[in-house]
């Protein structure tokens, strides 16, 4: 968060924001109902159609915050397409929440955004010990705004966050390889298996957004989510009875994890709005780690088979 609102101390009353509709819990958290109270607003728009975020601008739009692949629902962002309408405003931040794809997957700052935003607790550090996040950019200007900020507000990372942060980019690419492997392995188990109503994994040609993905990201990480049939018992029952994934919050560690969105991340989110956005009762998200493939499958089907 201490990341998120160093971006926003960007910003100033009066100031307007375009943010795609699906967003971290966190970040959607603060441009709803944390920035309002300094007269900040942020329109959320399907942002898979840029004309949708072309169409959201305004007069006084300062910033647009894109996140690809989406969480929890995987929705990808053209980022290209959004910089190249973007190019045409004046002095508008376009900012990319990279975490789900990391640097060694995916490179928004090739692509057009002015800052990249990773969650680094997640696949950059890769062992769910640290707490840190980071802002990427290659404009003079707006880095030294940052830096300003990051003094000035204090969001400054210990030592020893930085060494295990450190430490973990050191593998970062073996890492990913195995994440891509694994992910793309139990994702072709989900796509077939009777018990799922739907997948949504961005490196599987099933995905609706598998062309864009495979245009603008060198490969695909663990992340993915699914709709189980049978609703919110049916997940639940899945969900306390894997053993090699662990029911947790975060995500981009070794192991893997399995995750409950409308009653975890999302809660806070009224009801009416999750359905909308489609993180429903029976959607589960899954970071696939680095065991062995066989274990996680396994895992996974004696899971299903417990689901009545």
């Amino acid at each position: 968060m201490a990341t998120v609102n160093c971006v926003g101390s960007l910003l100033q009353s009066g100031d307007h924001v375009v943010a795609c509709k699906i967003l971290y819990g966190g970040t959607n958290v603060y441009l709803k109902e944390i920035i309002t109270r300094n007269g900040i607003e942020t329109t959320f728009v399907d942002a898979t159609d840029p004309e949708n975020v072309k169409k959201a601008l305004r007069p006084n739009t300062k910033l647009v915050w894109m996140e690809s692949p989406a969480n929890p629902t995987l929705d990808l962002v053209d980022i290209q397409a959004v910089a190249n309408i973007l190019k045409k405003q004046k002095d508008i931040i376009y900012v990319v929440d990279n975490t789900f794809m990391t640097a060694y997957f995916q490179n928004p700052l090739e692509l057009g955004a002015d800052i990249v935003m990773h969650s680094l607790s997640k696949y950059m550090n890769g062992h769910s010990d640290s707490i840190m996040g980071c802002l990427c950019t290659n404009n003079e200007q707006l880095f030294k705004q940052i830096d300003f900020l990051q003094f000035s507000l204090g969001g400054v990372p210990s030592p020893f966050d930085c060494f295990l942060v450190n430490r973990g980019l050191k593998t970062l690419h073996l890492r990913m390889r195995e994440h891509m492997k694994n992910g793309l392995a139990v994702a072709k188990f989900l796509e077939n298996h009777p018990r799922v109503e739907k997948l949504f994994y961005p490196g599987l040609p099933s995905h609706p957004q598998y062309e864009l993905a495979k245009r603008q990201a060198s490969g695909f990480s663990g992340m993915m989510s699914f709709y189980i049939k049978g609703g919110l018992k049916a997940a639940e029952t899945f969900l306390t009875n894997v053993k090699v994934f662990t029911l947790a919050e975060s995500l981009g560690g070794f192991e893997s994890i399995a995750h409950h969105p409308a009653t975890m991340s999302q809660a806070d989110v009224p009801e009416a709005e999750r359905i909308k956005l489609g993180v429903t009762d029976n959607l589960i998200r899954l970071s696939v780690g680095i065991e062995d493939i066989e274990d996680l499958i396994n895992d996974l089907d004696q899971a299903f088979k417990l689901v009545k």
